[in-house]
């Protein structure tokens, strides 16, 4: 089972382009990635700038539109995540809870859907969507 792990730093979305986390703090959440892939749950991971860097493009009406960061009506946004694959949602939860985490942070768990969850009918509907991932049909 694959799981997305999202770090959800609070008032990150307000920070201003180029904002950086403390050094004790990269340092501390490398030594748990290296953790992570020692116990070969770790998939991939990646911090993201904060939205102020960002765009949006929504389709009111059709049409796309593009709206620049900051997005003054969001509450909460990703700082970054984590994909891993573990045998269940309670271990996903574990690998979360050991996280060198702030106590202004909080992360989400998503489980990834997988093509076999889904009937027939949307199966083959999302026929060729392995190769776009990259993988065999069969896992």
């Amino acid at each position: 089972m694959r799981f997305m792990m999202l770090m959800i730093p609070k008032g990150y979305e307000t920070a201003t382009p180029g904002t950086m986390p403390p050094v004790e703090a990269v340092a501390a959440m490398m030594k748990y990635n290296e953790v992570l892939k020692e116990a070969g749950v770790l998939i991939t991971l990646d911090g993201l700038h904060p939205p102020s860097m960002g765009a949006r493009v929504s389709f009111a009406g059709g049409r796309p539109v593009v709206t620049d960061g900051p997005f003054t009506e969001s509450k909460e946004v990703i700082g970054g995540y984590w994909m891993i694959e573990v045998k269940s949602r309670e271990e996903a939860i574990g690998w979360a809870k050991k996280c060198p985490a702030s106590g202004n942070e909080i992360i989400e768990i998503r489980q990834v859907q997988e093509l076999a969850d889904f009937p027939a009918d949307l199966q083959e509907a999302a026929g060729g969507f392995a190769e776009l991932q990259g993988k065999s049909a069969g896992r």
